[in-house]
C-alpha cells in the first residue's frame, strides 16, 4: 500500500508502522474478539484508510467496528435513495425512502455479532420487515431465495426465502434511535438479527427475487452461506436459528 503519513494521528492518513499493528491486532480481534478491537481503539483512535485497501474493515467507529469491501464509504442521500425489488414478483416495486417511511415500521432490540468474535448488545432498530415489502410485490411460486445488491457496487448477500420471511428480518432506515448513517449502512440497509452481521447487507440498493440461492460477496470468500449466529464460527455459545 502507498503510506501517506508514518503517525497513528486520530482521522490521519496511516503509514507501514500502523498499518502493521492494525493488521496484528484486527487478527488477534479473530481469536480474541472484542477485548483486542476494544484496545485498539483506545490505542489507535479513528484512523481513515485513503487508498482503496479496503483497510477500513478494522476501524473502530461507536461500539461498532466498521467493515466495507470497497476500503470507502458510498454515499447516497434520503432524497436520491431508492429501493428497487424485481425478480419473481408479480408487482416490481421501486421504493424511495420516504415510501419506506410510509409503511408499518417494524422495531427489534438485538445483538448484533460479528463473525470474528465482538459483539453489540442490545441495539435498537426500526424499520420494514422484508416479509412486508415481499408481500407488496408478490413473490411468484418458483422463488426460493433473495439477492441483496449494494450501491457500493460490489457488495451482495443472499438468504433463502423462508429466512427472508422471519419476522427478525429488517429493511433498517434507523439504528438506536436515528437514521442510520453512512458508515454503518445507511440511509437503507438489510439487518439480519439471527446471523453474523456479514449478512446484513450495507447500503441496500436492490432485492432480486431468484429461484436459487445466488452466494454473495462473503461467501464466495469461504464464508457460511447460512451465518446462524452460534453455528458459523465455532466460537459463539448463543446459538439462534
Amino acid at each position: 500500500m502507498a503510506a501517506d503519513r508514518d503517525d497513528g494521528d486520530a482521522g490521519a492518513p496511516f503509514g507501514r508502522r500502523v498499518f502493521l499493528a492494525l493488521l496484528g491486532l484486527g487478527a488477534a480481534g479473530v481469536v480474541w474478539g472484542a477485548k483486542a478491537q476494544d484496545l485498539m481503539e483506545r490505542a489507535l483512535g479513528p484512523i481513515t484508510a485513503k487508498d482503496g485497501s479496503g483497510l477500513s474493515s478494522l476501524l473502530p467507529v461507536g461500539r461498532f467496528r466498521i467493515y466495507t469491501v470497497t476500503g470507502g464509504f458510498p454515499t447516497r442521500s434520503t432524497d436520491e435513495y431508492r429501493l428497487r425489488i424485481d425478480g419473481l414478483v408479480d408487482r416490481p416495486l421501486d421504493l424511495s425512502y420516504d415510501d419506506l417511511l410510509s409503511i408499518e415500521p417494524s422495531h427489534l432490540t438485538r445483538d448484533f455479532q460479528c463473525v470474528t468474535g465482538w459483539r453489540v448488545r442490545d441495539v435498537m432498530w426500526t424499520g420494514v420487515r422484508l416479509s412486508d415489502l415481499l408481500d407488496m410485490a408478490g413473490v411468484k411460486s418458483a422463488a426460493t431465495a433473495l439477492h441483496f445488491t449494494s450501491f457500493d457496487g460490489l457488495y451482495t448477500e443472499s438468504l433463502t426465502l423462508d429466512q427472508a420471511r422471519r419476522d427478525d428480518m429488517l429493511v433498517a432506515y434507523q439504528m438506536e434511535g436515528e437514521p442510520v448513517s453512512r458508515d454503518h449502512g445507511g440511509p437503507v440497509r438489510l439487518y439480519v438479527a439471527p446471523m453474523y452481521g456479514y449478512k446484513s447487507l450495507k447500503w441496500l440498493d436492490g432485492i432480486e427475487v431468484t429461484s436459487e440461492v445466488r452466494t454473495g460477496y462473503w461467501e464466495q470468500a469461504g464464508y457460511d452461506t447460512d451465518a446462524w449466529i452460534g453455528d458459523s464460527n465455532g466460537r459463539d455459545d448463543e446459538p439462534v436459528g
